[in-house]
C-alpha cells in the first residue's frame, strides 16, 4: 500500500484544517518545501498536495509551490484543489504533477472530467469522492450534493476511472481513526484502486487499511501532531 503524506497549502504555507473548515486553519510550516524534503529524506515516495486557496477560488492558485517541490525533490505528487478547466490541468501537469485529483468538477461538470480521462488516461486522473454522511461534498467541502458516494464511484468506474481518493469529512483532522466500514463497502462494490483519506491516526489504522485492500493511505495531521512518526512508517515504504 502506498503511504501518502499530505501537504495542504493556504497562502503558500503548510496548514491543516479540521473537517475542511477554513476557520480551523493551523499553520505547521511556513515553507512547504522543507516539509516535502523531510518526507523524501524519510524514504517517502508519494505526496498528496492540496491547493486550498484554489479550492476556494475555483481555479489553480498555488502551482508555484507544486513546481518548487517537483523540481527540488523526487516525490511523485498527486495535486488537487480548484482544478476546473483544461488550462488548470495543463498548468498542474506542466508544474510537475504526476496525477491530479478532480472532485467538484466530476460532480458539477462531468463532461469536462470525462474529457480529462480520455485525454490523459486513468493513470493520471484520480476521482475525488469526498463525502459527508455518505453524500458527495464539493467546492472545498463547502457544499453538499445529493449524490451518494457508492453509486457516484461506481458510475465513474464504468466511465474509466481506476483511482479514487475518498475522504469521510466527518473524520478529517479529528484524529479518531478512518472510516473502515465505508471503505470496505466501497471496495466490495467496485473494482477500483481506493486511496483512503481522513482520520488516519495510528499505525494500527494503517494496518487496518492494508488489511481491507486499500491502494493507498493519505496521512496528514497524524504526522504533523506526531501520533504517527516518519520512522514508524519506514517498514511500510
Amino acid at each position: 500500500m502506498r503511504i501518502i503524506p499530505a501537504i495542504d497549502i493556504i497562502d503558500g504555507k503548510c496548514v491543516r484544517l479540521t473537517k475542511g473548515d477554513y476557520n480551523t486553519k493551523k499553520v505547521y510550516n511556513e515553507n512547504p518545501i522543507e516539509v516535502a524534503k523531510a518526507f523524501e529524506g524519510a524514504g517517502i515516495q508519494y505526496l498528496h498536495l492540496v491547493d486550498l486557496d484554489g479550492a476556494k477560488a475555483n481555479h489553480i492558485v498555488n502551482y508555484k509551490v507544486l513546481e518548487e517541490i517537483t523540481t527540488q525533490t523526487s516525490l511523485n505528487i498527486d495535486f488537487g484543489g480548484g482544478l476546473k478547466s483544461d488550462e488548470d490541468l495543463h498548468i498542474a501537469f506542466n508544474s510537475g504533477a504526476k496525477q491530479i485529483t478532480g472532485g467538484s468538477i466530476a460532480v458539477k461538470n462531468p463532461n469536462t472530467f470525462e474529457g480529462w480521462l480520455k485525454t490523459y488516461g486513468s493513470e493520471k486522473i484520480i476521482l475525488g469522492a469526498d463525502c459527508n454522511n455518505e453524500k458527495i461534498a464539493v467546492s472545498g467541502w463547502q457544499e453538499e450534493s445529493e449524490q451518494e458516494v457508492l453509486p457516484f464511484i461506481d458510475d465513474y468506474r464504468t466511465k474509466g476511472v481506476d483511482y479514487v481518493i475518498c475522504t469521510d469529512i466527518a473524520k478529517d483532522g479529528m484524529m479518531e481513526g478512518p472510516s473502515i466500514n465505508l471503505y470496505k463497502r466501497i471496495l466490495e462494490s467496485s473494482s477500483i484502486k481506493l486511496i483512503a483519506s481522513g482520520g488516519v491516526t495510528t499505525i494500527d489504522d494503517v494496518e487496518a487499511l492494508i488489511d481491507i485492500g486499500c491502494e493507498g493511505a493519505i496521512i496528514g495531521k497524524a504526522i504533523y501532531e506526531g501520533s504517527i512518526t516518519l520512522k514508524a512508517l519506514e517498514s511500510y515504504l
